[in-house]
């Protein structure tokens, strides 16, 4: 790949420091005048501070400039998440990704204005949408080539099944990086620390894998109130009858559920998995939050279920519908995710 010059912010570099040694070398020509005519300690004192003021101005905004232009430390090589090793030449200029969650990453780390083309389910933030759709899992390849993006950012259904598109993205200079968020906490901050070395914002990621650290701290602390006898057993639907699926082990949804000190109804199962409208009256639990969205009304959906009336969650009316993405898209707001869940099943604690 060709060595790309961000010649238009080096030229604003340039001038402006250009500007401000002529602006200090005006200053000085003043003072000099001004000790020729009066030889007044205290106006040479002060017209020397502000010389001082100027100069330390001058080399902020010089320092800041050059923070622009270099970014942060290239060549690097990282292995992605199917342990490939991938070098970046250069600080990427224009993305391309195909994973809402990498999208929402990138956005976070303040390189939104970087990408040029997103998935068909990238839709946030909102000016996400405004973006060029490029495909999701079926990606638009000659489309994606002809915005010759530096980088693409993919995911491992890509690398299985379109390996053959992957090498001609490679053999046109775009840098291809697998990654994905992964199903826990953990994986989704080594994520967000990986795309923020693969864009040069490093210093971002390791901010925003703090804020969300400590605000899950925040409150895990708040749920070590709730004792073991009102610790509530809730049922996560991901998809609705007649297909129902849940979360078990192995899932962001399940690693919330605990930080709340509540207890998964699916606790037995691993990764997510389907059980039967008959199963699921046999776990009897105390609430019930769907992620689907796809029925008109999902809690109503919900209770006209035949056999479903004695389950405690709809005696009781604590039935919630919330936003899948908070929940289950490996990002920032994953935290966003875990308040809400909080706050539905704890409202005395939480709210």
């Amino acid at each position: 790949m060709q060595k790309r010059i961000k010649w238009g912010q080096l030229g604003a570099a340039i001038t402006l420091s250009l500007a401000l040694m002529t602006a200090c070398g005006t200053n000085e020509e003043e003072v000099n005048e001004n000790n020729q005519a009066n030889d007044n300690d205290e106006v040479t004192n002060e017209t020397e501070n502000n010389n001082d003021e100027i100069e330390n101005a001058a080399d902020e905004e010089n320092e800041a400039a050059n923070e622009e232009v270099t970014g942060g430390e290239f060549p690097i090589t990282l292995t992605d998440k199917v342990d490939r090793e991938v070098t970046i030449d250069e600080e990427p200029e224009t993305i391309v990704s195909l994973l809402p969650s990498n999208t929402e990453i990138v956005f976070e780390l303040g390189a939104g204005d970087r990408l040029i083309g997103v998935s068909d389910f990238c839709n946030y933030p909102p000016e996400a949408e405004d973006i060029q759709n490029v495909g999701g899992q079926d990606m638009d390849p000659e489309l994606i080539l002809s915005l010759e993006p530096d980088m693409a950012l993919v995911q491992r259904y890509h690398y299985e099944n379109h390996s053959e598109i992957l090498d001609q993205y490679e053999q046109s200079g775009i840098d291809v990086l697998v990654i994905e968020g992964g199903e826990s906490f953990d994986e989704a901050y080594d994520t967000i620390k990986m795309l923020g070395s693969a864009t040069g914002t490093s210093s971002r990621a390791d901010e925003i894998v703090v804020e969300m650290k400590d605000a899950l701290a925040e409150i895990e602390e708040k749920a070590e109130e709730i004792s073991e006898e009102d610790r509530k057993t809730v049922w996560v639907e991901i998809s609705p009858s007649p297909n129902i699926f849940t979360a078990g082990q192995g899932t962001f949804m399940h690693e919330m559920l605990e930080v709340i000190q509540a207890t998964n109804a699916a606790e037995d199962q691993e990764g997510w998995v389907s059980l039967t409208e008959e199963e699921i009256v046999m776990l009897s639990p105390d609430v019930i939050i769907t992620t689907h969205g796809v029925a008109e009304d999902p809690i109503d959906e919900v209770v006209s279920r035949d056999g479903w009336s004695d389950i405690p969650a709809v005696q009781d009316e604590r039935i919630h519908d919330v936003d899948n993405d908070t929940v289950i898209r490996p990002g920032p707001r994953l935290i966003e995710g875990v308040e809400t869940l909080a706050k539905l099943v704890y409202p005395e604690i939480f709210e």
